[in-house]
């Protein structure tokens, strides 16, 4: 959009809120007059900066939104990306050729925790009466029975529930690539081996975060050099114009052509 601007003597004025950074193409910085997504500067491009797919999925963190997050929200989000890591070892494992294609499976957990407060929901009308906390039954969410699980004194109980849950995650996640289901030994194994490495879960995903805005910057501001650099006559600038809470892509590029 940036460079169909520049390009167009009828347009005089731009707003571009950037989005996706994932998706952006780097593959073709060495061949001359390119039109890949990063960088779109001479000046990043001759200081030689790339950056890789696995970088360009970071610049889409959103600091702030996981700032926003309560306790049980950070630890139920924690334990999604727990999951999806452990399923993606039974795929290595049990299914390498489909990793060739990068599957995608969709919100998997999201999907399980709206099951499971449905669940909750039917047992309650059935049963009636609040919940220990003194709560209607149909408010205990999913994350909250998932979180009393993990802060539970009895170990073996909390592992077989954790153990439930992970192999619900890995047939529905099959079933949706349309792969078989696997042995319940196959399930079992992944996750005695995952397990124990949960708890780092948490401050890895605190750093992603932390680091998204940096990268992002980055891409911004290679978008903001092409302007300056075109035209003198031309004034661009970097404004935030949301609330970063409400809209992680919050920054705007806003540019127009001076008339002489």
């Amino acid at each position: 959009m940036l460079r169909t601007f520049l390009e167009c003597d009828k347009a005089k004025a731009v707003i571009s809120v950037g989005c996706c950074y994932n998706l952006l193409s780097e593959e073709a910085i060495d061949i001359a007059d390119s039109c890949c997504g990063f960088p779109v500067s001479q000046g990043v491009k001759s200081a030689g900066v790339m950056l890789d797919k696995i970088a360009r999925d970071l610049a889409c963190q959103s600091a702030d939104r996981w700032r926003g997050l309560d306790e049980h929200a950070g630890l139920h989000n924690f334990e999604l990306h727990a999951l999806r890591a452990a399923f993606q070892i039974v795929l290595f494992r049990h299914y390498p050729n489909i990793l060739l294609e990068s599957p995608t499976i969709g919100r998997q957990g999201k999907a399980l925790r709206r099951q499971q407060n449905q669940r909750i929901l039917e047992s309650n009308l059935h049963h009636g009466g609040p919940s220990e906390s003194g709560e209607p039954r149909e408010s205990v969410s999913f994350l909250h029975e998932y979180s009393s699980i993990q802060s539970s004194k009895n170990c073996k109980s909390r592992a077989v529930d954790g153990y439930s849950l992970f192999v619900k995650f890995c047939e529905s996640g099959l079933g949706r690539l349309h792969l078989p289901h696997l042995e319940d030994t196959a399930y079992s194994a992944v996750w005695r081996e995952s397990e124990s490495y949960f708890e780092l879960i948490g401050p890895y995903w605190s750093l992603r975060a932390a680091l998204g805005p940096v990268l992002e910057t980055l891409i911004l501001l290679d978008r903001l050099l092409l302007l300056q650099e075109y035209d003198s006559d031309l004034e661009a600038s970097l404004l935030p114009i949301f609330n970063p809470v409400l809209s992680p892509r919050n920054m705007a590029i806003i540019a127009k052509k001076i008339s002489k």
